[in-house]
């Protein structure tokens, strides 16, 4: 007898709904530089959209069901692949990573172990490999796809805490005999990726040393040594030096040679916190110290950053991949996944928190094939140049101050007519007012961009990783923000 299979389509109903929701999203990329880049709805504004009723007895006819969530995601979303996004660390996402989704989710290999996913591990394998290779990583480093930057450095986080804790923290805990505090070091503009792991590893937030930065934003290398010094001093054991390569707000890549010489020196590990700027290293005229990656100990890179992929793709690289085992690895007797080969093949369940895994790599390789070395090199460097013209633009506006620019971060802010900056009052009366200026503007649907804290200023940040963005986007954004600052201006 035949099984009532509600979920099941035939292949002929599967073709028609795939045809047409293909046909509607081709659409939606032609005219994404025409939609406004955010829906400026309220929260209820778009529950009523959506529909609060409770859960349907009955199901629904796919094809309308289909339809309805493409209507709602196309006109209610913030579109981060729309010319004109420059807030947040998402990508405009690669078309082909659209449909390589489609094809990863219909296959749906379990990624966890290379018995349940023989082509999919193998594919994973080597654009974890390749990934390397494009931001010169040592020949020989491992590791796996995961969400995001937050896991990807978390990896990293409790790879070290493994490897260099005196004692077996493992099996023993943190509080094991005669064990010491652990303590980790990054700049105060490190991300806050690093105040979870500290967290759900145990050692509690208060075991992160905020080192202070110089001028440019980097870690002051001097403060770190002499905060070490105390330390030991006074008996808690530093395991951790993490450098950013390109942070958050202004994109500035820490002394990550002088980092990786004193963790050497130490024998601490060196993390590399790369999500946002590893793979600008392919790119002429960046900081010279992106090239030092190469000497940590693991790296964080966001494939759903700078490389364009969709979400989501993270990347946790190591030195030496013996290192997650040492750190994730549980073998119980329900496993079996021994593949017999003479060169055995990663079962990455063994290299991270998940068992269960989705087939992150399909979208990542496809791209790395689509554009290779070359194209990201001019992708990236395209970014660079627009976020320097952005600078350039604003830096000529007699009502805009120009604050900073690295990689391809820059950050400016509205100051109307007749204020003096230079008056002990002019920041907290301007801060109020660029709070309002990014509220309406990200209302209005005419560009979008976030914000970032310097020197107790708050200032627009525009971060550029997309390939549909061009000059003409960024005169947009310029007038958006005069006019929708001259407005907040006369109203206040």
């Amino acid at each position: 007898m035949s099984r009532n299979s509600p979920l099941d389509l035939s292949p002929a109903d599967f073709r028609r709904l795939g045809h047409r929701l293909v046909d509607d999203l081709a659409e939606f990329l032609t005219s994404l530089p025409s939609r406004p880049v955010s829906p400026g709805a309220t929260p209820s504004d778009l529950r009523v959209r959506l529909g609060q009723r409770p859960l349907p007895e009955e199901g629904a006819d796919p094809a309308v069901l289909l339809a309805d969530a493409t209507r709602l995601m196309l006109d209610h979303s913030v579109f981060n692949g729309h010319p004109r996004f420059m807030g947040y660390i998402t990508s405009s996402a690669a078309p082909l990573g659209s449909l390589a989704e489609l094809l990863a989710a219909t296959v749906n290999p379990n990624c966890g172990s290379w018995g349940l996913s023989p082509m999919a591990t193998l594919i994973e394998e080597q654009t974890v490999a390749w990934i390397g290779q494009l931001i010169g990583a040592p020949q020989g480093s491992g590791g796996l796809l995961v969400s995001g930057g937050n896991m990807a450095n978390m990896v990293g986080f409790w790879a070290a805490r493994t490897a260099k804790a005196p004692w077996d923290a493992r099996q023993q805990g943190l509080d094991a005999p005669g064990a010491s505090r652990l303590v980790a070091y990054c700049s105060t503009e490190a991300h806050t990726w690093i105040q979870k792991a500290a967290d759900l590893s145990g050692l509690g937030t208060s075991a992160v040393r905020w080192i202070p930065v110089d001028g440019q934003r980097r870690m002051d290398v001097a403060a770190l040594e002499q905060r070490i010094a105390r330390d030991r001093a006074d008996g808690v054991t530093p395991f951790l030096v993490v450098g950013t390569a390109g942070t958050v707000s202004t994109g500035a890549v820490d002394p990550l040679r002088a980092l990786s010489a004193l963790c050497k020196a130490e024998g601490f590990w060196f993390h590399v916190d790369g999500a946002y700027g590893a793979p600008a290293v392919v790119a002429p005229g960046v900081p010279d110290d992106l090239r030092a990656m190469s000497e940590a100990d693991s790296i964080a890179v966001d494939p759903h950053k700078w490389l364009y992929a969709p979400l989501e793709a993270g990347c946790a690289l190591v030195r030496d991949p013996s290192t997650l085992r040492g750190a994730f690895a549980y073998t119980p007797d329900y496993y079996h996944f021994d593949s017999g080969d003479a060169a055995p093949p990663p079962n990455y369940y063994e290299y991270g928190l998940q068992n269960s895994r989705g087939f992150r790599a399909l979208k990542v390789w496809l791209a790395l094939q689509q554009v290779g070395r070359r194209g990201y090199e001019t992708m990236i460097g395209e970014d660079m140049r627009l976020s320097r013209v952005l600078f350039d633009l604003v830096a000529a506006h007699p009502e805009l101050d120009a604050v900073t620019q690295g990689l391809s971060i820059t950050t400016f802010r509205y100051v109307p007519p007749g204020v003096r900056r230079e008056e002990p009052a002019a920041d907290e009366v301007l801060n109020v007012l660029n709070s309002r200026i990014l509220d309406r503007l990200q209302q209005s649907g005419r560009a979008y961009v976030s914000n970032a804290m310097i020197d107790g200023r708050f200032v627009l940040r525009s971060c550029i990783v997309n390939f549909r963005t061009s000059e003409p986007d960024l005169q947009e954004l310029v007038n958006a923000v005069v006019e929708i600052g001259r407005g907040v201006h006369t109203s206040t």
